[in-house]
């Protein structure tokens, strides 16, 4: 029996130290990235920062572009994780524009995935456009519509407006604030927390109804984003196993 506890003590110590190199690559993977782009960033470069052999990495990830994916999906992880707390600590945080505002916040502030969500091949390259990519923006998309449908259901946004319609607004409003600066001279160009005030106002008065929900109404709402919260973490939770 002391053997056996030994031996499980050991294997316990060696997953601990090869989650925490694997974190390290990671890190490095996600600094020289942000400095370099994904074409330029190699894998000798991230060993040589992380402090690892070059073989090390390949016996965590068979190919450079699975490390690269590997690195997505931790911070993709972190900011739904991020976007979550922020909602539930906010009080008006659990309504569609304090979805807006938490995701575009966090979006805005993570230079990975704010590449991510403005699809910029110059920053990801081809991972822009890679199939794991394109099926998680598929399925938070399709997350998204679901919640819209029972939001309009419980009168929470207006539903003189077709849903196909309100996706396309919302989408075209954040995608199109978080963009515009580009084409714009710079008298005209606002920090991102301004950026996101002007998106949630304009959420606000385009799809949100007349009279805001009170008593069960609200509480309700607050129910329906706690279920989508709920659903985001069950979606990264069976990506991870």
């Amino acid at each position: 029996m002391a053997g056996q506890r030994i031996e499980e003590q050991e294997a316990s110590r060696e997953l601990s130290k090869r989650e925490e190199r694997e974190q390290r690559i990671l890190d490095a993977a996600g600094e020289l990235i942000q400095k370099w782009g994904y074409h330029k960033t190699t894998i000798d470069d991230i060993a040589k920062l992380a402090r690892v052999a070059k073989g090390t990495i390949y016996l965590h990830w068979k190919t450079r572009e699975e490390l690269f994916l590997a690195l997505i999906y931790r911070e993709e992880t972190r900011l739904f994780t991020e976007i979550g707390q922020n909602m539930e600590d906010d009080p008006d945080g659990l309504t569609l524009s304090g979805m807006i505002k938490h995701t575009m916040l966090a979006t805005l502030k993570h230079p990975l995935m704010k590449a991510l969500f403005l699809r910029d091949a110059e920053f990801l390259g081809e991972l822009v456009n890679h199939e794991y990519s394109t099926a998680s923006y598929q399925a938070q998309l399709q997350g998204y519509i679901t919640l819209m449908e029972i939001l309009r259901e419980h009168g929470l946004v207006r539903s003189d407006v077709g849903l196909r319609e309100q996706v396309f607004l919302v989408s075209a409003i954040s995608w199109g604030c978080a963009t515009i600066d580009r084409l714009l001279p710079d008298d005209f160009r606002f920090s991102d927390e301004e950026v996101v005030d002007m998106m949630t106002a304009t959420v606000q008065r385009v799809l949100e109804p007349d009279r805001p929900p009170t008593g069960e109404g609200r509480q309700e709402e607050k129910r329906l984003f706690k279920a989508y919260l709920d659903q985001l973490k069950t979606y990264l939770s069976n990506k991870a196993s």
